[in-house]
């Protein structure tokens, strides 16, 4: 890979993360007024919009050629990146777990993965679905 094609997949990646991150803090914004601090609802809402809509991608980019680099560094690894939160998910389940509350962290864990992989295959279902036939 040429360097400037890396310093530009690097500027979307770089760009595409700000605004993931930007809608992460919206939508954690969102879920805290509409449901409260009783469960990390805006972690979760992320995750799976972050899973659906990745699944979607996956296939979605498939031999779709050169520019796929582009969209893949500025879409996937850009704002899925920013927006998704593997990293919130486990220290609020800690947190949780450190409350006293470790069944609420073991429902959020499970929910969280099991949500995350099923939004994901039916992301990737969508995809394949609105994909032309060759």
């Amino acid at each position: 890979m040429s360097p400037s094609l890396w310093w530009q997949q690097l500027a979307l990646v770089m760009g595409g993360g700000a605004l993931g991150a930007g809608l992460r803090f919206w939508i954690g914004g969102q879920m805290l007024r509409q449901f409260g601090s009783g469960f990390p609802y805006g972690t979760l809402a992320a995750n799976f919009i972050g899973s659906l809509v990745g699944g979607f991608l996956l296939v979605w980019l498939e031999n779709r050629g050169p520019s796929a680099l582009y969209l893949r560094a500025f879409l996937v690894v850009g704002i899925l990146g920013g927006l998704t939160t593997f990293s919130s998910l486990m220290m609020e389940s800690l947190m949780l777990a450190r409350a006293g509350r470790g069944m609420v962290a073991f429902a959020n864990l499970g929910v969280s993965l099991a949500g995350g992989l099923v939004l994901v295959a039916l992301g990737a279902w969508i995809a394949l679905q609105l994909r032309p036939t060759p």
